[in-house]
């Protein structure tokens, strides 16, 4: 395994950990959407000082004016997506809910990819995929399977 699948591996168990932690922050603050703006502000200020250390420049205002205005709501999808963790890792379970979201991920994924959207390279749907997402939803009708 390469160092980026590694990373991206890493990655993911960090989502899990992390979900499982701030749904219990939401519940213990009785607030899932507190627990996501804690979550966010502590976020927002670990990137900020890795961002500080290890830029090695900053982008220009001209540079900034050029972003579409859309992206700058991307923070608004984050904090949805996130609060809705917390909210039903409490009610589903983390594996449950898990399974739900990466599923969710993946679907959406292959659309972005398969139509390019924000600007991104494209990469069609193709039937293996459709299977891959097939066996998908047959993890999750096995995994919440009780």
């Amino acid at each position: 395994m390469n160092y980026v699948a590694l990373l991206a591996l890493l990655a993911g168990a960090a989502i899990a950990i992390q979900a499982g932690m701030n749904a219990q922050l939401g519940v213990l603050l009785k607030s899932p959407l507190l627990a996501a703006a804690v979550t966010f502000m502590v976020a927002c200020g670990c990137a900020l000082i890795v961002a500080a250390m290890t830029a090695r420049q900053f982008p220009s205002a001209t540079s900034i004016y050029t972003v579409p205005g859309y992206l700058w709501f991307s923070g608004a999808i984050s904090a949805f997506g996130v609060a809705s963790f917390y909210f039903l890792i409490p009610r589903m379970g983390v594996g449950p809910m898990m399974s739900f979201a990466l599923t969710g991920q993946l679907l959406i994924a292959m659309l972005i990819s398969h139509y390019g959207w924000f600007d991104l390279p494209k990469t069609s749907i193709t039937f293996s995929k459709s299977m891959g997402v097939l066996a998908m939803i047959a993890g999750i009708v096995l995994i919440n399977r009780r």
